[in-house]
């Protein structure tokens, strides 16, 4: 089971999350020691959860919320499903999620989601709660062809983890894991790289080693740049992306530590390796960096939404660009600009290229013609 939460912070904010075990994540941000936007903001209290079949519902369902109004958050955590659909209807969208989870009751029939609104909940005081312990892996199971899990192992600086996750998230991959991190875990440096992305952070795994990290992979891809005495397949980044978007069961990408990278025994626990081509004489890469790109290559395979692209008005009609042409000539005329008579009709032609290449649409001649405009008033005076 998998839940998406929505807490209440001391100064009256509210933060979404998911995870997988509500009691032990709501006792984190409580404590503080997940670090990130809840740890600034104590004492939090948890305001409505849900609870869902997988983890892919679960963060869709925090993604959406995450989008929402502050009134609409209110609305949800009153349970006032009516005064969602207004505020939906009234943005002009009404996503997924509030369409499945409108007709919900509390509590569901077995096997349907259970929604709960916990408005009258106690605060959660940072006293409360157990610290994060690694994870058992027999407790997971492998799902079809579900996010790919970036391991990094033994990773050294927090900063380091923080900015992975940005890469992480920046391209929609929240399953994180974390191998013996040098410094523990979770780690006070973390959050500030993480630049927004709590979510991967809040929901970081910890294993002692990489084998446990790995138990329930069906495919491990070891990123390396230098030779480790094993002979495995070697893949390019894109191709890579490719076989873990088309093969079923759950895949994982190991990065090494920063010092080193990853050592002959890891990358013996990986069927294939990835490697990109680096300068011979330069070959090191920042941690952030290698999985940034590995991540930007696994997005392509997944349903990201593109930048909105900014709708351009046409080209001006012919006539306001030839209205601007000779509005500009007739003030360059008397000044002599067209001398001597025997280039004129060059230099015409000239100009006339330079003001049609661009493509001025109509606001932008008209804009162009006021400029024009005030210069002749101000040469008047």
């Amino acid at each position: 089971m998998f839940w998406a939460y929505l807490l209440r912070c001391a100064d009256g904010s509210f933060y979404c999350g998911h995870t997988d075990d509500l009691e032990r994540r709501v006792a984190e941000h409580a404590s503080g020691a997940l670090g990130g936007y809840t740890a600034a903001r104590l004492p939090v209290e948890l305001v409505w959860c849900a609870d869902f079949a997988t983890r892919h519902e679960a963060l869709e369902v925090e993604q959406t919320i995450k989008g929402w109004s502050r009134a609409k958050k209110e609305a949800l955590i009153r349970g006032d499903w009516g005064a969602v659909e207004r505020l939906a209807r009234r943005r002009g969208s009404f996503g997924p999620f509030e369409t499945r989870v409108l007709p919900a009751a509390s509590p569901s029939p077995q096997g349907e989601r259970n929604v709960h609104a916990a408005s009258s909940a106690t605060p959660v005081r940072p006293e409360e709660g157990p610290k994060p312990q690694a994870e058992d892996p027999s407790r997971r199971t492998p799902r079809e062809n579900p996010n790919p899990a970036i391991i990094l192992v033994r990773p050294q600086l927090g900063e380091n983890i923080g900015k992975a996750a940005r890469a992480m998230l920046n391209f929609g991959l929240t399953d994180l894991r974390l191998v013996a991190p040098r410094d523990g875990w979770p780690n006070p440096s973390a959050g500030p790289a993480a630049a927004g992305a709590d979510l991967v952070l809040a929901n970081a795994r910890v294993f002692a080693t990489t084998a446990e990290a790995t138990a329930d992979c069906a495919h491990v891809y070891a990123t390396t740049v230098r030779k480790r005495g094993v002979t495995k397949p070697v893949l390019a980044p894109e191709q890579a992306a490719t076989a873990i978007a088309t093969q079923p069961g759950q895949a994982a990408v190991l990065f090494g530590p920063e010092r080193s990278g990853l050592e002959t025994e890891d990358v013996a626990l990986a069927r294939t390796i990835i490697t990109v081509p680096v300068n011979p004489g330069f070959g090191s890469l920042n941690l952030a960096q290698a999985v940034i790109l590995v991540a930007y290559e696994l997005s392509k395979h997944r349903d990201l939404v593109q930048p909105t692209a900014e709708e351009l008005l046409p080209p001006a009609p012919q006539a306001e660009l030839e209205g601007l042409i000779a509005h500009l000539e007739g003030m360059l005329e008397p000044r002599g600009y067209f001398h001597p008579a025997g280039r004129a009709e060059i230099t015409r032609r000239t100009l006339r290229t330079v003001l049609t290449r661009p493509g001025w649409n109509h606001l932008e001649v008209r804009t162009l013609r006021g400029v024009l405009s005030i210069l002749e008033r101000a040469r008047e005076r």
